[in-house]
């Protein structure tokens, strides 16, 4: 099959594709090395991992792995949330502790405990939208974003229906403060990087 038969393929109408299969049309197109993939909405979007953003992601999942089993820790990692073809591959996940994957291999977004998403400017607007309303339709208890680009942390709890009942804003350099949550741990910002 050709590129050009392969993008004809994936224009079929939303309602004739699957998750699956966008995702294995995907896998068939080469993307460039370096790039997450997600698909939010059923739009497909490629974002580049750069330093910053990768130290961010590595120093919450350090600070996870000092109270969870590396099982529970997920990075990068395709689940399907609630909504119209929604396949995220999170930057940071916790599982819960009986967490179960489908029959298909996949994590299941019932399972999911904590979600934390670290800003990029071609895909902000996902992260604040549609993948925010997809985790509360999901009912994943905590969302943190970190955005290097206003140097604070939002951490959303308490989900109900497409939106979370409580935001809090943390500036970089300060503590986020999880202990009243499922995740039950202190997160440090000292060390997140301004972009």
């Amino acid at each position: 099959m050709t590129v050009l038969e392969d993008r004809i393929a994936m224009a079929k109408s939303d309602d004739e594709i699957t998750l699956d299969e966008l995702f294995e049309q995907i896998e068939k197109m080469p993307a460039p090395e370096g790039y997450k993939v997600e698909i939010v909405e059923g739009t497909v979007f490629m974002s580049p991992q750069r330093d910053p953003h990768w130290e961010v992601i590595l120093d919450i999942v350090e600070q996870l792995r000092t109270k969870y089993p590396r099982k529970r820790v997920k990075s990068d990692v395709r689940i399907d949330y609630p909504g119209h073809l929604n396949g995220f591959a999170s930057d940071v996940t916790l599982m819960a502790e009986d967490a179960a994957k489908r029959d298909s291999g996949l994590w299941r977004h019932q399972d999911v405990e904590f979600v934390a998403e670290v800003i990029s400017k071609g895909t902000a607007a996902n992260d604040y939208g549609a993948k925010k309303a997809a985790y509360a339709t999901a009912e994943v208890p905590v969302y943190l974003i970190a955005d290097p680009y206003q140097r604070r942390c939002h951490v959303y709890t308490h989900p109900k229906g497409e939106d979370y009942t409580t935001e809090t804003r943390v500036a970089f350099g300060s503590d986020v403060d999880l202990t009243g949550t499922v995740v039950g741990l202190t997160l440090s910002t000292a060390e997140f990087p301004a972009d």
